[in-house]
């Protein structure tokens, strides 16, 4: 079992469910939780992708927090909090080049690790529900899907790793990393820089994709409420919101 004093949250495993982030939404409001599966018949990904998993060798699981003050226009402050947290545990745990592809997908060098997905919940002007779910790939090591790059923990190290324990050391790196957006706002800075200087591609141009077609650009911030500034090769600054566009491969 999960030791509840490593972290805040009670822990629930499910053989299988539709989805984490689906089951927290209906059964669990009101509770800061997670909630972890050995297999998802309808995991999401980010709009109408789908996530590939095979039974019982991946961590999927999600979390529900109800953030305290949090302003709906800094609420991506949880996706920087919640990518930073999976590069400190996977780093402890000895896999280096690891980035964060924004918005918030785990890259190992040129290729996907984990994918979250973060469904807010706003009352007024701040942010009431927050359920944060994750699909780490952790001990697959054949893909079938037309997913164009994914790895896992296993073929990176070379050996399995123990699920459960993951779970409890994400969910405490978790803990601590949101405990900065309520820490003050040196704290909240911090966390800002810290995402920055962990994107992938963070330095020098590159190409990407718009609306309108191909460019190269560099990053020049991401902005309180998410959003990508670039900079393209004639010095002019663009401005993306999610899924306005994609860094090319």
């Amino acid at each position: 079992m999960v030791n509840p004093n490593e972290h805040p949250f009670e822990v629930i495993h499910l053989d299988e469910t539709t989805s984490t982030n689906g089951w927290l939404a209906t059964h669990a409001a009101g509770l800061d939780c997670a909630v972890w599966t050995d297999y998802q018949t309808a995991g999401r990904g980010c709009g109408t992708n789908k996530w590939e998993s095979e039974r019982a060798k991946n961590l999927l699981f999600s979390v529900m927090i109800h953030p305290a003050g949090l302003q709906a226009r800094s609420q991506y402050a949880i996706s920087m909090a919640v990518s930073l947290a999976f590069l400190d545990v996977l780093t402890a745990r000895g896999i280096s080049d690891l980035s964060i592809k924004w918005p918030n997908d785990i890259y190992w060098r040129d290729r996907k690790l984990c994918g979250i997905l973060i469904e807010n919940k706003l009352s007024g002007t701040e942010v009431r529900q927050s359920i944060i779910g994750a699909g780490l790939n952790v001990n697959q090591t054949v893909f079938v899907s037309d997913a164009p790059n994914p790895v896992s923990m296993k073929q990176i190290l070379g050996m399995d790793t123990p699920r459960e324990q993951l779970l409890t050391d994400l969910l405490s790196a978790f803990d601590g990393r949101l405990k900065l957006i309520s820490g003050g706002e040196a704290a909240r800075q911090q966390l800002h820089t810290d995402y920055l200087s962990s994107l992938y591609r963070r330095e020098g141009y590159h190409a990407y994709r718009d609306a309108n077609g191909c460019f190269e650009a560099r990053i020049v911030s991401v902005e309180e409420s998410g959003y990508l500034l670039l900079q393209d090769r004639e010095g002019r600054e663009r401005r993306y919101g999610f899924k306005e566009v994609n860094i090319i491969l």
